[in-house]
């Protein structure tokens, strides 16, 4: 039996076993991918001071994130299309996280409903919104969100506008999937994948079920490109955080200028995010963001990382440089699609133990009491 005990071991068993158009939906970013590509190598520039002697018999990696004890400063992010990669993948994940005993949050774009993860689970998931044309179904989407108890609404603002994915439109994604001349031999060589997903009965935007056309079918940047609204300003996350009286959290600040009026105007936390690389290419990475936007919020409110977590070291680099907690998206796709549920659950112990030794090795035994000083100035 191989052994799996890394995120990129199990990168490669999902690349194996998920359709190419679906893997790569989740596996690249937009454009030339500079920022996509940032966003690994500015975190793998970061370097660690290694301590010796020192008592590291006691790790703790538990962490309060938006009031409640997580098992480790991190939390699994928002990923459209999670159902794509496994049969029931939300639901899947949302399980394991519980398990595990760290935050889900589930995607607006997801394939199970909320209602379908809030049946399957208990412990309460997270909600992350994305502001609809339709602003009626954007209200419903909150009202469902709260009904299901959900504690936390993520608010997505990096995306007025899609950029453009080039391997989704020249793959012919497409939402639920189809076989195609072209994809036929793929899919054929995945038969637990097709058996799973493509006889299982969700495979569409599970949210959006009453928004989604149901005559004909369009590629996935074609048809979200017509839904998000260019027009969403600042006054829309007022009128949202007037509504949702639930922590809310926005996802998708670079900027310490944004940082600040986040809080100003009631933010509950902000995400240091370029949407995976998938936005704008050519903005800075998230890590190296990181620093000016905690400094700019000034423990106003909380701050989460997200963008080229592939590690336990990675979240470690995070948290040293100010935030409370890191958000992962690929690297739990890669656990579903290699492994389902258990992948995940793998995912999430392979990130645990590497932070574990991590922090050991540099002389700490909380990590509630890590500081930039872990990391080598040199």
């Amino acid at each position: 039996m191989r052994v799996l005990n890394s995120i990129a071991d199990l990168r490669e068993v999902a690349r194996r076993r998920v359709p190419r158009s679906i893997f790569e939906y989740v596996d690249h970013g937009s454009y030339d991918e500079l920022t996509f590509n940032r966003n690994l190598s500015d975190l793998k520039a970061l370097r660690f001071r290694q301590r010796v002697l020192v008592d590291v018999t006691s790790q703790s990696l538990r962490k309060d994130i938006l009031g409640v004890t997580s098992s480790m400063p991190l939390a699994i992010a928002p990923t459209g299309l999670t159902g794509l990669v496994h049969r029931d993948g939300e639901i899947l994940a949302a399980q394991a996280a519980e398990a595990f005993g760290v935050p889900f949050c589930l995607s607006t774009v997801s394939v199970c409903s909320i209602e379908d993860v809030r049946e399957a689970t208990t412990a309460p998931f997270w909600f992350q919104l994305y502001v609809m044309k339709d602003r009626g179904y954007t209200a419903s989407l909150m009202d469902r969100a709260e009904a299901a108890g959900c504690p936390v609404l993520l608010l997505t603002v990096d995306i007025p506008v899609s950029g453009l994915r080039r391997r989704d439109a020249k793959n012919g994604l497409a939402v639920p999937p189809r076989l195609t001349l072209r994809n036929a031999l793929d899919i054929a060589t995945k038969p637990s994948w097709a058996f799973g997903v493509m006889m299982g009965k969700r495979k569409t935007f599970g949210n959006l079920a009453a928004a989604v056309p149901h005559t004909g079918v369009a590629t996935l940047s074609q048809w979200i490109s017509t839904q998000f609204d260019a027009s969403v300003t600042w006054k829309d996350f007022e009128e949202i955080r007037r509504r949702w009286k639930g922590k809310l959290v926005i996802k998708g600040i670079l900027d310490a200028e944004d940082a600040k009026r986040a809080v100003l105007l009631g933010a509950d936390g902000v995400v240091v995010s370029n949407h995976g690389g998938r936005q704008l290419d050519g903005a800075p990475s998230s890590i190296a963001a990181l620093p000016r936007v905690v400094e700019a919020v000034a423990g106003r409110s909380e701050v989460f990382f997200d963008g080229g977590i592939r590690s336990g070291q990675d979240i470690l680099k995070a948290v040293a440089l100010g935030a409370n907690a890191a958000l992962t998206g690929r690297a739990f796709l890669y656990g579903l699609g290699a492994a389902g549920r258990a992948g995940v659950t793998s995912a999430l112990e392979i990130m645990a133990r590497e932070m574990q030794v991590s922090l050991a090795l540099t002389g700490c035994n909380d990590v509630r009491d890590v500081t930039p000083e872990i990391l080598s100035r040199d």
